[in-house]
């Protein structure tokens, strides 16, 4: 079976040990030469500038095309469409558009009197502004905001009729569930590419937990693969390593090659993933004054990361794939 196509997501760092860990993470994984590399966006555009400065970094220091995480949330359509010409003028040409979590402690989303509403409203605005290739979120187990499956795929829909590229999906842990959607999709007329968004578990109760809130089945299997392995990170790497690659090698032999893999700025996984897959390096595209940091197992930083990203609590509608999502957009 020929290696899949993989692209990845990063979370834009908050402190500075976070932004070490970042960029070790990059330099380490930007030789496999993923298809793109997306840079999430916290809940209520909280890492608005960071995401920004680090899409904006991998631009001009790498060979990776990056793609930007764009939300409704917090903004007027002005705001959202100054943000989007000042990428494109960067020379971005790839956008993740969401609608976004409202901040931190508010339990209910409320559209900005002045903005996009829903993503599908983004889409349509980023289409009018420029010819942006448009990336929007898809939820295999139904988002949990939907009024019925049926309700989602319509969601669905009306983002890529309104010039949506592609999808990538919620995370899943049965290729049978990600086989279903597409099945459905297939029925319901959507054509469009849809990738699989893939989570590597690199912390069990954390995303068992995130899992209970965003609708995600947990399998009993996967949980007693991580039994009795909290003391023991080396062991927890191989088994997430393993399930990710059954779960890619799985819908590979049913016609799917793109993947989206959540890095969560770590990575070993990742490359383990890759490197089993059949993935080489290529060549390296970071420039050499980007320094080798050590990568550490599960420091307070890393925690940080999981918990407070739009990927790990999935606390924003979008991509990733692979990502937990809690709004619906």
């Amino acid at each position: 079976m020929p290696p899949p196509a993989l692209s990845f997501e990063f979370v834009p760092p908050r402190t500075e040990p976070m932004e070490q860990r970042l960029w070790q993470c990059i330099r380490r994984l930007a030789p496999l030469s993923p298809c793109f590399a997306s840079v999430t966006y916290g809940a209520g555009g909280s890492t608005q500038a960071s995401t920004y400065a680090t899409v904006l970094r991998l631009r001009r220091e790498t060979d990776l095309v990056p793609a930007a995480h764009l939300t409704c949330v917090g903004a007027t359509r002005e705001e959202v469409d100054a943000i989007a010409r000042s990428y494109w003028e960067a020379g971005i040409r790839h956008i993740v558009a969401l609608r976004g979590d409202p901040p931190a402690g508010t339990a209910d989303y409320t559209p900005h009197p002045g903005g996009y509403a829903y993503a599908r409203d983004l889409v349509a605005g980023l289409r009018r502004i420029a010819d942006f290739d448009i990336s929007v979120a898809a939820y295999p187990e139904t988002h949990p905001a939907a009024l019925s499956p049926e309700a989602d795929l319509d969601n669905l829909k009306s983002k890529l009729d309104a010039g949506a590229t592609r999808a990538i999906t919620q995370y899943f842990f049965d290729a049978s569930t990600c086989l279903r959607f597409l099945d459905r999709c297939q029925s319901a007329g959507i054509n469009a590419p849809i990738i699989p968004g893939i989570m590597p578990v690199s912390n069990y109760e954390q995303v068992a937990r995130f899992s209970a809130l965003c609708g995600v089945a947990v399998p009993a299997w996967l949980r007693r693969l991580f039994e009795d392995t909290d003391e023991n990170p080396e062991l927890r790497r191989i088994v997430a390593s393993i399930v990710a690659v059954e779960q890619i090698r799985t819908l590979q032999a049913n016609g799917i090659n793109e993947f989206h893999i959540s890095t969560l700025n770590r990575a070993d996984p990742t490359y383990a993933i890759a490197h089993i897959l059949g993935l080489q390096e290529i060549g390296r595209s970071i420039l050499d004054h980007v320094a080798d940091y050590p990568e550490q197992e599960e420091t307070s930083d890393e925690r940080e990361a999981e918990t407070n990203s739009d990927t790990a609590g999935r606390t924003e509608e979008g991509a990733s794939p692979f990502m937990l999502r809690t709004m619906f957009g």
